[in-house]
C-alpha cells in the first residue's frame, strides 16, 4: 500500500512538472516571437530558429537535461535513454498523425505546393532515414550525434540560402523588450528545472510500473511535448492560417530527431530501445511515403478530410500496437 502510495505521489508531482514544461515552453516561444518582431528579425531566420526550435523545446531540453543526467550518474542511462527516445518519436508522431490530421479535418483541404514538398515534407523524410540509419545498431554514439546536428544546420542553411519565408504567427512585436526579454531567460531556467524534475519522477515510475522507458515516454513526454503545436493548430484553423500550422508540425519533425537526439547523443550517447528502430521509425516513414503518395496520385495534390481522418486512425494505431508489441521497452 505505502508502495502505491509513492507512486501516485511520484506520478502527481510528473503531472505537475509536465504542465510547467509546456507552459514554460509555450511563454518562452511567445516572447521571443515578439522579440524578433521588435528587433525586425528577418522572418525566414525566426522561423527557423525561435519558430522551429521553440515549438520542440520541450523535447530539446528533456534530451540535454537527460544527457547531464546520464553522465553526472543521477539518472540510468538506458531508463534516461529509453525516456527521451520514446518521447521524441511519441511527440514526432502526434505531430505527423494526429495533430496534423485534425488540422486538415477542421479546415477540409489543403493545396500542397511543390516547393513546400521539396524544402520541408522530403527533408522530414530525410530526418527519419538519418537517425534510423545512425541508430540501427542500438546506440546514438557522440559522432552520430555530431552528424545529426550537421545534418540540421545543413537543413537550416540551404532553406535560409534559398530565402525561404516561412508562415508566421501574426503577433505584435514586444512593447517592453527588456521585460519579455527576462520572461524569456526565466521561462527557459523552469523549463530546464521541470524536465530535471519529470524526469527523475519517470525514471522512479518506470522502475515502479515495470515499463519500458521508451513506452512511458511514448505516453508521457511525447503527449504533453505536442501541446505546443496543438495551440499552433488551433490559432491556425481560427484564424484561416492552415500553412503556418503545417510549417509548424513538419519543421518539428525535422528539429526533433536531428536536433534532440543529436544534441543528447553528442553530450552523453544514448541507448537505443529496439522499438525506436524496429517500429517508430519505420511506422512513421511508411505513413510519411504513404501520405505523399496519396498527396500526388490520389487527390490532386491535396490533402483531404479524408486523408485527415487517415491520420487520425494512424495515430492511434500507432498508439495501440506500441503498447501490445513493445510496451516493455
Amino acid at each position: 500500500m505505502a508502495v502505491e502510495s509513492t507512486l501516485l505521489s511520484q506520478v502527481a508531482v510528473g503531472a505537475v512538472a509536465l504542465y510547467t514544461l509546456v507552459t514554460a515552453s509555450r511563454t518562452t516561444v511567445e516572447k521571443l516571437l515578439a522579440l524578433g518582431r521588435h528587433y525586425e528579425v528577418p522572418d525566414v531566420l525566426v522561423g527557423m530558429t525561435v519558430l522551429a526550435l521553440g515549438t520542440s523545446l520541450p523535447e530539446i531540453s528533456a534530451h540535454v537535461v537527460a544527457s547531464i543526467g546520464i553522465l553526472s550518474g543521477a539518472l540510468d542511462y538506458e531508463i534516461a535513454s529509453g525516456l527521451v527516445l520514446g518521447g521524441n518519436m511519441g511527440s514526432s508522431t502526434v505531430q505527423q498523425t494526429l495533430l496534423l490530421g485534425m488540422l486538415v479535418v477542421a479546415y477540409g483541404r489543403l493545396e500542397i505546393r511543390d516547393s513546400f514538398v521539396r524544402t520541408s515534407y522530403v527533408p522530414m523524410l530525410g530526418s527519419f532515414i538519418v537517425l534510423l540509419v545512425l541508430a540501427w545498431d542500438g546506440m546514438v554514439s557522440q559522432l552520430d550525434g555530431a552528424l545529426l546536428l550537421v545534418a540540421f544546420v545543413g537543413y537550416v542553411f540551404v532553406t535560409v540560402t534559398r530565402r525561404e519565408r516561412p508562415s508566421l504567427p501574426t503577433e505584435p512585436p514586444s512593447a517592453a523588450p527588456r521585460r519579455d526579454g527576462a520572461v524569456a531567460v526565466g521561462g527557459l531556467t523552469l523549463v530546464l528545472l521541470s524536465a530535471s524534475l519529470l524526469l527523475a519522477v519517470a525514471q522512479v515510475v518506470v522502475a515502479g510500473l515495470q515499463l519500458g522507458g521508451s513506452m512511458v515516454g511514448v505516453v508521457t513526454i511525447g503527449i504533453a511535448a505536442a501541446l505546443p503545436e496543438l495551440s499552433t493548430v488551433m490559432a491556425s484553423v481560427r484564424r484561416r492560417e492552415p500553412n503556418l500550422a503545417l510549417g509548424t508540425l513538419v519543421g518539428s519533425n525535422v528539429v526533433n530527431p536531428l536536433v534532440g537526439v543529436g544534441l543528447g547523443g553528442l553530450l552523453s550517447t544514448y541507448y537505443v530501445p529496439p522499438a525506436v528502430v524496429r517500429f517508430d521509425l519505420p511506422f512513421k516513414l511508411v505513413v510519411g511515403v504513404g501520405l505523399l503518395a496519396y498527396v500526388y496520385y490520389v487527390a490532386d495534390r491535396a490533402l483531404t478530410r479524408r486523408a485527415g481522418a487517415y491520420l487520425v486512425i494512424a495515430y492511434f494505431a500507432f498508439v495501440s500496437l506500441r503498447v501490445l508489441l513493445y510496451s516493455a521497452q
